[in-house]
């Protein structure tokens, strides 16, 4: 069984779209996934600097689009040995759900980018109407972590694996938690400006939820893995909903991998700018099969897992 995963928000790096411009098609693709966004995605892909691309209006959009253009280029057989098959499970972290919606055709790939332009910029928004940031909590012991985070009045914003916790909030208690740190953990604040997941967010989730109607949601292709407790979604509106009320909600990815490993997943291959999901897979998924699809120097072994494990879930049924 594959799964096919997207990253979120934080995974962008400068450039890294230039190699996939070089094939062909990929740069009016490209131009049409920015109309919708309202951003020229193949500058801020290619020559925008880390600071420009950081900016939460840019980097929603610009990830969207990159895992939209990467799954289509995988889906471009290479040889005669026909149509790769498709996904089992797909999952996305964050902003990657809008990605994981537009892969298992959930919606358009025009209606994500117009549904991610609304959420950046009403997350970007929320994030400007006060100093607020977040802070990984890498080690220590998951109870007392919480507990710290809760004392200085943070919000647990990503459950990111065993071993990792997000915490959100004011500025001045993020860095109050650094100084007060749990036992054998480490706080590393994050390049964001903005307490993602948590309540200050709940402005960008009432703009998201009023724009939400004017979309219409089809069933997934494959089940999709919620951010939600990990929830396995096989209704299209069902999983727009979990969109919208993620945006002020934590993110739990630790229980996303423990959906996919109760699915019975052997394998995951994470759609560009990929790395994050793979690496934290590494650790709390150990023995199932990774790959990421970063350039597209990466294509022939992307192809390879998708038809080594793709579709055996079928198999197995009959």
């Amino acid at each position: 069984m594959l799964a096919i995963v997207c990253p979120g928000q934080g995974a962008q790096k400068p450039g890294f779209l230039s190699p996939w411009l070089e094939l062909p098609g990929v740069d009016a693709e490209l131009a049409a996934l920015s109309e919708p966004a309202g951003l020229d995605l193949a500058q801020h892909g290619t020559v925008s600097d880390a600071d420009t691309i950081r900016d939460t209006a840019v980097a929603q959009p610009l990830l969207v689009a990159a895992g939209i253009l990467t799954a289509a280029r995988l889906r471009e057989a290479a040889d005669d040995a026909g149509a790769l098959p498709a996904a089992d499970l797909i999952a996305g972290h964050s902003v990657g759900e809008v990605t994981a919606a537009a892969l298992a055709g959930v919606l358009s790939d025009a209606d994500a980018m117009r549904l991610v332009a609304v959420r950046s910029r009403a997350m970007a928004g929320a994030a400007a109407a006060e100093p607020t940031g977040m802070a990984a909590v890498v080690g220590g012991v998951r109870e007392e972590v919480l507990e710290a985070i809760s004392r200085h009045g943070l919000h647990p914003a990503n459950i990111n694996s065993a071993g990792q916790v997000v915490a959100a909030g004011a500025v001045d208690a993020i860095a109050a938690l650094g100084e007060d740190a749990p036992a054998r953990a480490r706080v590393i604040p994050l390049q964001v400006a903005g307490a993602f997941h948590t309540p200050y967010m709940a402005g960008a989730r009432e703009e998201l939820a009023a724009f939400a109607p004017t979309l219409s949601p089809s069933d997934p292709s494959a089940p999709l893995i919620s951010n939600a407790g990990g929830e396995v979604v096989t209704d299209g509106s069902r999983y727009l909903d979990l969109i919208v009320t993620q945006v002020a909600s934590p993110v739990d990815w630790e229980a996303c991998m423990g959906a996919l490993r109760d699915s019975g997943v052997t394998a995951m291959l994470e759609v560009a700018p990929a790395g994050t999901l793979v690496g934290l897979a590494k650790r709390d998924l150990k023995g199932m099969a990774l790959a990421t699809l970063n350039t597209p120097d990466d294509l022939e072994t992307a192809r390879a897992l998708v038809r080594e494990h793709a579709g055996t879930a079928a198999a197995q049924e009959d």
